[in-house]
């Protein structure tokens, strides 16, 4: 059996386990550590230290380790191996793929190969791989979560662009000249409601207010859903998508997001082929970025 070591990293946490050439995660392999906005090199050295350890201490016998795949929070430089991340801005610069293969290949007493990417990217690939855009011809996957970012898989190969960034949409321009990660993500949308006088904090007070019929909660969630629609619309019409999944904690505040993005996108797209761009719910689940992962050394 083939495996390779995953290493994804976010605003919020780092991850690491070993996942399968079937892209199952070996038992007791997955791991974690929290990042978040203050995260520094020093902190992160010592995270990286720790997710891989722990994965390749659960490595079995007589299997064949090929790589670790690595999956960012970005902006990345795929080139240099850097990370340049939105939130995290103290890690600006960190050498997050040199640090994994270090530590990786101290640890095996080998040297293991390392292929780098925007965590937007492993999503997709993992969706189209194993998840709900597998069979697409052009699909899209996003995370909206504590950021807002994505990825493009065509015929089943990973567009990376010139410096390994395609897909982040969180990033582009919306109303007001905010970025779409400024206005849907769940820190902003919470941050928005409390503008608008509620009580609450978090995407997950935001959830269960809105369940219990608060109408600003409920605003929040329609504001965001509309902005990420009217986004994918754009999307859909430059690069003509079959499908577009969406995952990340901040997609399953209500349990209608998805068909709200979905009547945003239907409703702005410019074009019949862009109307006709389906919004799904990942089919991966939480595991989808650690796949993805695995899946640029694996596939």
């Amino acid at each position: 059996m083939r495996l390779a070591l995953a290493v994804d990293v976010g605003g919020t946490k780092m991850e690491a386990a070993l996942v399968g050439e079937d892209g199952a995660l070996v038992r007791g392999s997955r791991s974690r550590r929290e990042t978040g906005r203050e995260a520094t090199p020093a902190s992160l050295d010592d995270a990286i230290a720790a997710v891989v350890a722990h994965a390749l201490s659960r490595l079995p016998e007589d299997v064949e380790l090929v790589g670790a795949g690595i999956g960012s929070a970005g902006p990345i430089d795929r080139n240099s191996g850097q990370i340049l991340p939105v939130n995290m801005p103290a890690a600006r610069g960190y050498a997050l793929a040199d640090a994994a293969r270090r530590t990786a290949s101290g640890i095996l007493g080998r040297e293991l190969p390392t292929v780098f990417g925007h965590d937007g990217g492993a999503l997709a690939l993992a969706e189209s791989w194993l998840g709900a855009t597998k069979g697409a011809r052009s699909s899209l996957a996003i995370v909206v979560s504590t950021g807002v970012g994505g990825g493009f898989v065509v015929k089943g190969a990973y567009i990376s662009g010139a410096s390994g960034n395609a897909g982040h949409l969180g990033q582009v321009r919306r109303e007001g000249g905010l970025t779409l990660e400024e206005i849907a993500s769940g820190p902003a949308s919470a941050a928005w409601a409390r503008q608008q006088g509620w009580a609450g904090s978090t995407g997950e007070d935001l959830a269960k207010d809105a369940a219990a019929g608060v109408a600003v909660a409920r605003a929040a969630i329609e504001r965001s859903a509309k902005a990420v629609g009217e986004a994918l619309a754009d999307a859909a019409t430059l690069v003509d998508l079959d499908t577009v999944a969406i995952g990340g904690g901040f997609s399953r505040v209500s349990a209608d997001y998805i068909d709200l993005v979905q009547q945003a996108l239907t409703a702005s797209a410019a074009h019949e082929y862009s109307r006709r761009t389906r919004v799904v719910r990942s089919g991966l689940g939480d595991e989808g970025p650690l796949i993805g992962a695995a899946a640029f050394v694996l596939r």
